[in-house]
């Protein structure tokens, strides 16, 4: 069966086409309640649904919005994202995604098609890049992100700001305490771990991670303690795979008991699982925590220590779902750093 058409219910309801176009794809430009009516009803009888193309030009509004992230099989994205949703749908919009591998080159590709479907407002969550290799990647994403802005975009950014971005304008920042937080997490650990510390680290130059290492190794210094090692992997669960490897031999061969921060979560699970896949336990033979507190941890033996972050209020500011607030997080220590004899 043939769609209907707004030529056919301009012609039931008596109104000339423009005039049907105005009711029913949400132009300012009303006309009378009782022609409006008429216009809806003969709508409803024909079964006509209305173009979305043709509501987005009407209403200078796409109802998109579109948000990027680096991994959506990540918890940590996972989370951020459906905090989106909640603030799109509050505001009656749509969610489109693209799963990038964290270039800032990919997103910039995803920012230019969201661009291209007029979507309303971009969010983007991942950590941000000063790596040389990133340094095109990321020139090409602020003048992507500043001509979308000049043309009455809105941008959400979870973290920091997006490196050479010039606008300022329809641009926000959802800015994440991770040093002062990681601070934190180290006076803590401290406060019970008498031995070495240790930190698994994402390669040097993303910004997440610089600033939790660098929270950390503040963190121990405030408690008169000797800065950590680093040891950087991927910023990924195969990159604290790959690290806690390493570790297990270490570990073994000198009895020592590190207490090992992981800069994620999902990295901290690597790390877990390499020591256990080794016959190294936690908390007995090494302790570990990491951050971010995502909600896979409520699965996950022994309960890891972490930074407790909320992951889907930050998506719901970064989306405009929110009026602009502090984003604060709180030390949540577990099962994986207690001094224990007995593994978990």
């Amino acid at each position: 069966m043939a769609a209907s058409t707004l030529s056919e219910v301009a012609r039931l309801a008596g109104v000339s086409l423009a005039t049907a176009s105005r009711v029913l794809n949400g132009s300012s430009r009303k006309p009378a309640e009782d022609i409006a009516e008429r216009v809806r009803e003969a709508a409803d009888k024909l079964g006509y649904v209305p173009n979305a193309q043709a509501q987005a030009l009407a209403k200078s509004s796409s109802g998109l919005i579109g948000l990027i992230v680096h991994d959506i099989a990540d918890p940590y994205f996972s989370a951020i994202a459906r905090g989106v949703q909640e603030a799109a749908r509050e505001q009656r919009r749509m969610v489109l995604l693209a799963s990038t591998s964290g270039s800032p080159a990919d997103e910039r590709e995803a920012v230019a098609a969201f661009a291209a479907r007029r979507a309303d407002a971009i969010v983007i969550a991942g950590s941000r890049s000063n790596r040389p290799e990133d340094q095109q990647g990321n020139a090409d994403l602020a003048a992507e992100l500043d001509r979308y802005c000049r043309n009455g975009g809105h941008v959400g950014v979870v973290g920091h700001e997006i490196v050479g971005a010039a606008g300022t304008e329809g641009y926000h920042v959802v800015e994440i305490p991770n040093e002062e937080l990681a601070a934190a997490l180290a006076h803590e650990l401290a406060a019970s771990h008498e031995g070495e510390f240790l930190v698994v680290a994402g390669p040097e130059g993303l910004f997440t991670s610089d600033d939790r290492v660098r929270g950390f190794q503040r963190g121990l210094a405030d408690s008169g303690r000797p800065p950590a090692e680093v040891v950087r992997s991927g910023f990924n669960r195969s990159g604290g795979y790959d690290a806690g490897l390493a570790l297990a031999r270490r570990i073994k061969a000198s009895g020592e008991r590190l207490c090992i921060f992981a800069v994620n979560d999902v990295m901290a699970i690597g790390v877990t699982a390499a020591l256990r896949s080794e016959g190294v336990w936690i908390p007995r033979d090494a302790a570990i925590a990491g951050f971010d507190d995502i909600e896979t941890l409520r699965d996950f033996r022994p309960a890891l220590s972490t930074v407790y972050l909320p992951l889907e209020d930050i998506g719901r500011l970064a989306a405009g779902g929110a009026e602009e607030g502090v984003v604060a997080g709180s030390v949540k220590l577990r099962r994986s750093t207690e001094v224990s004899a007995d593994p978990a």
